[in-house]
């Protein structure tokens, strides 16, 4: 069992930044991917990026937010983050920690799901 917090969501001006947060607790994280995932208004739920909890394996990034994202973790706190740059008003939606054994960017597999944040981008 996996448990997930997500908090850091609001409301930011286009061109601005914003750091979600994945507060992480239960059993053996080491064999866990993190993922992050997005829902906005009307559309089906969306793969951001991904990493495993542990190793040397790079993030992944979906084509939309690379360059813009970046994914990172910190093991002491249990903590993973998402830092949104240059955001744009299309990336208004609730955003969700996910975790699971095994990656994907298919929103089906993933096991384990936090509660999400909204972050709404608008001038």
């Amino acid at each position: 069992q996996v448990q997930l917090v997500e908090s850091g969501g609001g409301l930011v001006q286009p061109g601005g930044s914003l750091r979600l947060s994945c507060a992480v607790s239960g059993e053996t994280l080491s064999r866990y991917y993190m993922g992050w995932f997005r829902q906005a208004p009307g559309k089906e739920r969306e793969f951001v990026a991904a990493f495993p909890w542990t190793g040397i394996s790079s993030t992944v990034y979906a084509d939309s937010v690379k360059g813009r994202f970046v994914m990172s973790r910190d093991y002491v706190k249990k903590m993973v983050y998402l830092q949104m740059s240059d955001l744009k008003e299309e990336d208004t939606a609730v955003y969700v920690c996910a975790a699971d054994l095994k990656f994907s960017n298919s929103t089906s597999t993933w096991s384990y799901w936090g509660q999400g944040t909204q972050v709404t981008v608008s001038s």
